[in-house]
């Protein structure tokens, strides 16, 4: 067992709060077909990456990204009925000290607020999304802004992540990172970790927010 005091919570959402693997696979997998390029390599790519970082990386830095950026946001705000939430993490953010937690997600944002309702997730006070930061995982920035904007030291936030741009992205910025899920890369070695969020308990702490990890 393993208890963290910190001031703040930062919560990935998509494998972290909510297992939206078929949707992605989804809308990714039409974007590959459509725009002609391998739908594997495109899969294995786009997990935890901000969708205009994706679409550069395929379509050039140089193209003119916007129209597909729109359409995948009409299809990422349309296509959600397979998401599931991740165990037990419905009730381990109800348990959040309400202004303690934010969601750092590279979804969009309309997306990602309809997603985490539709799951019965507390309303979202604080949401930084892909249209947020300039530069999304693995930089710091997203993890920086959410600690900005509950009003606390990044480095007093504890992260829950499950992708390894995600976890490089908060130890960049300096929080305590717990992976979530069977990631194991050399970036997650001796770092904290549950399988799920029912490995998670949260109470009001003395710095703010008390976590008990089993």
């Amino acid at each position: 067992m393993t208890v963290i005091e910190a001031a703040g919570v930062l919560l990935d959402m998509d494998g972290t709060l909510i297992d939206s693997t078929a949707t992605v696979d989804v809308v990714w997998g039409d974007f590959a077909r459509q725009a002609g390029f391998d739908v594997d390599e495109v899969l294995a790519h786009v997990h935890g990456v901000p969708a205009r970082a994706t679409l550069r990386r395929f379509l050039g830095e140089e193209a003119d990204i916007e129209p597909w950026f729109r359409q995948i946001e009409e299809w990422e705000n349309e296509r959600f009925d397979a998401d599931v939430e991740i165990p037990g993490a419905v009730a381990a953010v109800h348990a959040i000290p309400s202004g303690r937690w934010a969601v750092v997600t590279s979804a969009l944002r309309e997306a990602a607020l309809r997603r985490l309702a539709r799951l019965g997730f507390p309303a979202v006070e604080v949401l930084v999304a892909a249209e947020d930061v300039e530069r999304g995982k693995p930089d710091p920035e997203p993890y920086r802004r959410g600690a900005e904007a509950l009003g606390v030291a990044v480095e007093d936030c504890v992260v829950f992540e499950d992708s390894d741009a995600g976890v490089r992205a908060g130890l960049a910025a300096g929080a305590t990172v717990v992976v979530v899920g069977g990631l194991a890369t050399p970036t997650t070695e001796g770092l904290a970790r549950v399988a799920d969020m029912h490995g998670v308990s949260v109470a009001a702490g003395e710095r703010g927010v008390r976590i008990t990890l089993s």
